[in-house]
């Protein structure tokens, strides 16, 4: 059934656009045109405002169940807490888990309409970490929304978990600065039941949800993993903690640098709970069928470098959480996102999970013209 209304959407769209083309068309020939059909829908475009009315009713909302926004503008003041974990295993079942202190960032940010900007700093390391970098992009609008990120890991991971066998130990507070993780990537996807479900009155605050609802959502995305591990360097703190000479690591984890992208195709289901008056608890997820490829390399010897060449299908996944109070005048909340990426062979395996943690207060200005009349 959804697919259907998608496809109906899309047809009139299609519709649209060439009704406009052609009436294009004719003034520039002076011609009338003699279908009665399409005269029809051509007028029936100018009496609705054209290119505008289009755009309208892509942005169309049933107002029983989303407030849209009153106002132009707003501005806000958001924490946020960054996690992340690293967990590589051999075909051996050498297992190894990186992961950093959680980094803590606070800062100012402003928007206008669905874009929102700004900028965090971290409060929690000012002198480590150096070479962390990271950056998000969101746009959520009542159809599509679309996260862009880039992530590339500092000096400061820790060893958490360290598997051989039957050996196992959790280190505390072990440094380990011989790995560096870097990830860029998208994620687009499409909200099916947009006109009664609103993802914006969750993530970004410019909608109001005002009865509880939920929609199905199909998404693709694109993302590019870069690991880069010191083999000697692990080697040798697995030796010192063993506290034995002869503890080795299998060939599987041998490996200066890996790369490799992932393609998905995912699938999920949201839901917004209006359980109070202005307040809103929001959930979503979605599994994604990512197909994987990837080039890496061994250090053998110098003149022979082993490469490994492999590609798969594997499961990755992707959870939004949120609370929200929003009056309209002003909001409170904090909303969490969580992605998994697996990536698994016979030889080599990796699991990458990060998420966010974000709490913030804002207020918006600026009403818009529509709304100032109603008041009056």
């Amino acid at each position: 059934m959804y697919l259907f209304k998608a496809y109906k959407y899309l047809r009139l769209y299609v519709t649209y656009v060439l009704c406009f083309a052609s009436q294009c068309l004719m003034a520039y020939d002076g011609a009338l045109m003699q279908d009665s059909i399409a005269t029809a829908q051509t007028d029936n475009i100018e009496k609705k405002g054209g290119i505008s009315a289009l755009l309208k009713s892509f942005n169309e909302i049933d107002t029983t169940y989303i407030e849209p926004q009153h106002y132009n503008y707003t501005v806000m003041l958001q924490n946020t807490t960054t996690y992340e974990m690293y967990h590589l295993r051999s075909k051996e079942g050498m297992a190894v888990t990186f992961a950093p202190k959680p980094t803590v960032k606070v800062g100012p940010y402003i928007g206008w309409r669905w874009v929102f900007l700004g900028y965090t700093f971290d409060i929690s390391r000012l002198s480590s970490g150096k070479n962390k970098k990271e950056l998000d992009f969101s746009i959520y609008s009542s159809h599509v929304g679309i996260d862009l990120y880039y992530r590339k890991t500092g000096d400061d991971y820790l060893i958490r978990y360290i598997k051989d066998g039957n050996w196992r130990i959790r280190p505390k507070n072990l440094a380990f600065d011989g790995i560096e993780v870097a990830i860029k990537g998208f994620n687009v996807y499409y909200i099916f039941n947009h006109k009664k479900f609103s993802y914006p009155a969750a993530f970004s605050q410019s909608t109001i949800q005002k009865k509880s609802c939920g929609s199905p959502l199909v998404g693709i995305g694109y993302a590019n993993h870069s690991l880069s591990l010191d083999y000697n360097k692990l080697h040798d703190i697995i030796a010192d903690i063993a506290e034995k000479n002869k503890v080795t690591i299998d060939t599987g984890l041998m490996f200066n640098h890996v790369k490799y992208v992932d393609y998905s195709l995912s699938g999920g289901y949201a839901y917004n709970y209006v359980f109070a008056r202005n307040c809103l608890l929001s959930a979503s997820m979605s599994l994604a069928i990512a197909y994987k490829r990837a080039l890496g390399e061994r250090p053998e010897n110098d003149s022979q470098l082993l490469d490994f060449k492999f590609s798969n299908f594997n499961l990755d996944a992707i959870g939004r959480f949120g609370f929200v109070y929003n009056n309209m005048n002003w909001y409170c909340g904090a909303s969490a996102i969580i992605k998994a990426y697996n990536y698994n062979k016979p030889q080599f395996s990796t699991n990458n999970i990060f998420g966010y943690l974000n709490i913030y207060i804002g207020v918006n200005f600026g009403k818009m013209r529509k709304y100032k009349k109603k008041n009056k």
